[in-house]
């Protein structure tokens, strides 16, 4: 296609435009004829909007019916626990009161409990091993634990996942193991109503103090002495130093001058786990971290009194990078340590005086800590508690006392039984359940009773009651790991008649105009109020599953029963949503093979790889095919843009970060180690890279279709450019205060890069919206190569008699992407070095698959849309992320503000996590506007089609990680590799959704406005 037009009536079309005048007014019937056309666009835009609109509707309430049926529940009892009122009689009875011990004769009075957040067992353990900083700088724990083995003992602390904190803090107090979503009557907010530790200490009439991670307040709201206390932001993961200084600045001197105005102290550290998200464990960071609660630890046990216990204890790990939030050994393995100054622990009961050397020696549950605070402690055990007393902690410095750790398990299995049974009929579980557990509650009370008669030996009766308590423990597991199917298969429908609904909307055999929408809108907005209408009913007389549920049920089937009749109804028949193209064929080849191969977990823990191959297929094909163009231009174009693709992908893939399944056989690049969570210094040199070489290419791409001109000088040479560097500024000041380069406050360094953010952000998100909305189109008017001016005489000012249009035959492509840089760069600041370097390369992609699509007249093929589909996966993955919730760079939320702030927070989490999406979503238009002249015809629909077609993908590669996520529940890789795969995958089509919808289709809407002012609409 010509590059210039040199018609003289267009020039004297566009010229008033561009700031000329007309000699002859404009003519009436041209005018009502563009004013008419304008209102049809505008009208059927609106109604396509309507329409993805309700496809994102179908797409979030399938998501919202799997994820219901799918995420554990449990039934969460009001039951309380009380003084007087033990499960069982013991040998050594006590009052039942608070002052003596409710259940046992308590041994403390009062404790100070330290939670280390993300201590890992290993970082309290000696090691020879130098070359790794969090060894060897915590030496107090196991020093102590060694040294005085009857007055304090270390042990490997095992979490239950998901091991974020707020799960773990309620494993902490409540003793019951953790499900994504606790029913109960009270269900709604994140207060903790259950019965725990600290409404029993509250009860008791203790004075709570709470010092450090604000976490605790929303779910203790109200439980802590208001003048005593003092909560910090948790969420600020870029600073070490705020939470701990003013936790130690309050703790010791409680300690120390204000020792009666408290009973308990809860004091929550959060440096180590900053430091492990900022830098990863293995940095000098973390060490000084590690040191400065080895010093402060040291200090507490100098200013602790003999009637008072002291804990340390993470409340999870982290892994090789700093991160948490799964399942791997890293990341649930933390430490507990206990310490009395009076000689009232021991190890006699396996004579082992040492701390384990590895964390899978004598681990004990974080669960197990509940009953045994609330026995040291005098309290009631909360009754829906499932732990077992650590025994370290009753078995005595001396000789095994069998007789006191029998007598604690009987107590904790009693209150055991007590909730089974409480539950069991709160449930309505038959007696088999249980079953084992039931014969095991026997032979345990025999013996009990066989011993408080001396016959029966009370170590025997020990190891009995621990057996129930495993076996409960087993079942309990099993049995919350209950899904409720019947609401994952509505999800699944929902999202496979979306699918469908976009599968013929987006490839059928004859496509469908974007002016059909209005065919099947009314049919789907009144069939939709009639299910809702019934889907409500049918709540009303029924129990389960709900008003809600069946009225959005109701009104979701309604809606597509409404589609499916519009389209039984069309006169020429149904069109087939079948390829007809080699290109259309590998289209559906690829998301098919992509969408089975999810069943596996090896598939899934190497889909980067996958991608990587199917990135390479589709460009050895473009190659292939464009070397048979007829077309010299054609050809060569081709061959230079395919091998420039598949090489671009190459580089990128370079670019990446290893799971744990992936090892050994991947090494990460993405940060400077594998251990790191920091870019390495030669990674400094990839933003400034990008801002002096990507501005170039992609203004060498607008040269090759003459639309360098106009809106693209300012915007690509200047905006684009400046932005970019501002952005390598920021990654400088960023390494800069990681690593002490300049002697300058942290303070000033924080302002001087949320400044920098802020105005990168506010450039390309307003000003760059802004200036898109009212760019001219990106073209020039003067003479067409080779022709002289020989027709004008100067005199006269006469126009010569051909002018030319520059960027003529690209008018639409290079005006619209405009657009695609505004977001680019945004994710490129949001980015590490080596992630903003990866979206670089995805703009040039980009860019080559566009002349791909051009050179092999692919624009109305599917290959298009899904290659930009897989791109944006593709990139996800080099771009530092995994499909696990460890991978998510939480510390993006500060990279432009200084505390957490809603919703720009996470919003700004969504573009890091999901940015390469984001960004081919914005491009899909381009799929059918590169070098497309100004009045081509269909446009809208064409466009519609491209945006339904990404999303297609999308949508099926969601509804296969949802369908092999339902299917594979039970597999023992489920919350490890597929369950994150879903959400994963869940939140990219949402994502992807709305983006699709208000950037892509919105500003397609301006760009077609503007073109169309200037050359009148097609």
């Amino acid at each position: 296609m010509e590059d210039t037009t040199t018609s003289n009536s267009l020039i004297q079309e566009i010229e008033p435009r561009f700031g000329a005048s007309r000699d002859d007014p404009p003519d009436d019937l041209i005018a009502r004829n563009n004013k008419r056309k304008a209102v049809q666009f505008k009208t059927s835009h609106a109604l396509l909007i309507s329409f993805f609109l309700w496809i994102f509707a179908l797409h979030a309430l399938g998501i919202f019916f799997f994820t219901k049926g799918f995420l554990l529940t449990r039934l969460v009892l009001d039951h309380k626990s009380e003084c007087t009122s033990p499960p069982i009689e013991v040998p050594r009875p006590s009052p039942g009161s608070y002052n003596a011990g409710c259940w046992y004769p308590k041994t403390f009075d009062s404790a100070v409990i330290i939670i280390i957040d993300a201590l890992r067992y290993d970082f309290t353990i000696p090691s020879n091993d130098t070359t790794h900083h969090f060894h060897n700088a915590l030496k107090v724990l196991h020093e102590t634990a060694v040294q005085q083995p009857e007055r304090a003992f270390l042990l490997p602390f095992i979490a239950d996942p998901p091991t974020a904190t707020l799960q773990r803090l309620k494993g902490l107090t409540t003793g019951t193991l953790p499900t994504f979503i606790d029913v109960g009557s009270n269900f709604g907010g994140t207060a903790i109503e259950e019965d725990n530790l600290i409404a029993q200490l509250r009860v008791a009439g203790k004075t709570l103090v709470h010092l450090g991670d604000d976490t605790w307040h929303s779910l203790f709201p109200g439980h802590f002495d208001a003048n005593l206390t003092h909560a910090y932001d948790s969420f600020n993961v870029w600073d070490l130093h705020t939470v701990d200084d003013g936790v130690t600045e309050h703790l010791l001197p409680l300690l120390q001058s204000e020792a009666g105005k408290w009973d308990i102290i809860f004091g929550h550290y959060l440096g180590v786990d900053h430091a492990g998200h900022r830098y990863g464990p293995d940095h000098i960071a973390t060490n000084d971290k590690l040191k400065q609660m080895d010093r402060v630890i040291r200090d507490i046990i100098t200013a602790l009194d003999d009637e008072t216990l002291l804990v340390v204890m993470g409340d999870h790990g982290m892994d090789t990078k700093g991160d948490h939030g799964g399942e791997s050994d890293d990341e649930v393995e933390a430490a507990l340590w206990m310490y009395s100054k009076k000689a009232v622990f021991g190890h006699g009961h396996n004579e082992l005086m040492e701390p384990p050397r590895t964390a899978k020696e004598r681990p004990v549950g974080q669960i197990d800590l509940v009953p045994t605070l609330a026995l040291l402690l005098g309290l009631p055990i909360p009754f829906n508690n499932l732990g077992s007393p650590i025994s370290e902690a009753f078995v005595g410095p001396k000789q095994p006392d069998w007789e006191k750790l029998a007598s604690v398990n009987a107590l904790s299995a009693g209150q055991i039984q007590r909730y089974q049974h409480a539950y069991s009929a709160a449930r309505g579980l038959s007696r088999d359940v249980f079953l084992v557990a039931h014969t095991l509650w026997a032979i345990a009370m025999d013996m009990w009773r066989g011993a408080l008669q001396n016959t029966a030996s009370s170590a025997e009766v020990f190891e009995a009651f621990v057996r129930y308590q495993a076996e409960n423990l087993r079942v309990c597991r099993s049995l919350w790991a209950r899904f409720d199917v019947p609401s994952m298969i509505y999800g699944i429908f929902l999202l496979g008649c979306a699918l469908a609904i976009l599968s013929c909307y987006a490839r059928a055999t004859t496509p469908f105009r974007a002016e059909d929408s209005p065919l099947f809108l009314p049919q789907i907005m009144i069939y939709a109020a009639f299910g809702l209408a019934l889907g409500f009913s049918i709540g009303l007389i029924s129990s389960s599953p709900g008003i809600l549920d069946t009225s959005l049920l109701g009104a979701a089937g309604g809606s597509i029963v409404g589609f499916v009749y519009t389209n039984l109804e069309i006169p020429s028949g149904y069109p087939l949503p079948f390829p007809n193209s080699t290109f259309g064929w590998l289209s559906v080849l690829l998301t098919v093979l992509q969408a089975i191969g999810f069943a596996s977990n090896s598939f899934t823990i190497w889909e980067d790889d996958i991608l990587l191959l199917f990135l390479a297929t589709f460009a050895v094909m473009s190659l292939a095919t464009s070397i048979r163009q007829q077309a010299a231009e054609n050809r060569t174009l081709g061959i230079i843009q395919s091998s420039f693709f598949l090489v671009l992908t190459r580089i990128a893939s370079l670019s990446r970060l290893c799971r744990e399944e992936q090892m050994p056989y991947c090494r990460s690049t993405y940060y400077s180690s594998a251990t790191s969570s920091t870019s390495a210094s030669w990674q400094l040199l990839i933003p400034f890279t990008l801002a002096i070489l990507l501005p170039g290419f992609i203004k060498g791409y607008y040269k090759g279709t003459r639309s360098y001109a106009g809106s693209a000088i300012l915007w690509i040479g200047v905006g684009l450019r400046m932005s970019l560097l501002a952005s390598a500024i920021y990654w400088i000041l960023d390494a800069a205060d990681d690593n002490d380069w300049l002697n300058i406050s942290e303070n000033t360094l924080r302002l001087a890069k949320t400044t920098i953010a802020q105005l990168v952000l506010g450039v390309s998100l307003v000003a760059g919206t802004t200036y898109y909305g009212w760019a001219t189109p990106c073209i020039s008017i003067g003479l067409p190569d080779g022709q002289d001016n020989g027709d004008a005489t100067p005199n006269q000012g006469t126009k010569p008699k051909n002018m030319g249009v520059f960027g003529y035959s690209n008018m639409h492509g290079s005006r619209y992407f405009l657009l695609v840089t505004n977001w680019l760069i945004a994710v490129i600041l949001l980015q590490k070095p080596m992630g903003g370097g990866s979206i670089g390369l995805l703009a040039l992609q980009i860019l080559a698959l566009l002349e791909i699509i051009d050179s092999n007249d692919l624009a109305r093929s599917a290959i298009g849309p899904v290659v930009l589909a897989m791109l944006g996966n593709f990139h996800f993955f080099k771009t530092g992320h995994q499909a696990t919730l460890s991978s998510i760079q939480w510390e993006t939320a500060f990279i432009a503000l200084k505390t957490i702030r809603y919703p720009w927070s996470p919003l700004l989490v969504t573009l890091n996590a999901y940015g390469a999406q984001i960004i081919t979503a914005v491009a899909v238009p381009l799929v059918v506007l590169w070098k497309q002249p100004p009045k081509k015809k269909g446009l809208l629909g064409d466009v519609a089609m491209a945006v339904a077609t990404f999303l297609l993908y999308f949508a099926a590669i969601n509804l296969a990680t949802t369908m092999w996520a339902g299917w594979l529940r039970r597999h023992l890789m489920l919350y490890r590799i597929f369950s994150p795969r879903f959400m994963t995958g869940a939140a990219a089509l949402l994502v992807v959704d709305l983006i699709g919808i208000f950037v892509a289709i919105g500003g397609f809407r301006s760009n077609i406005i503007s073109v169309s002012e200037v050359f009148g609409w097609a």
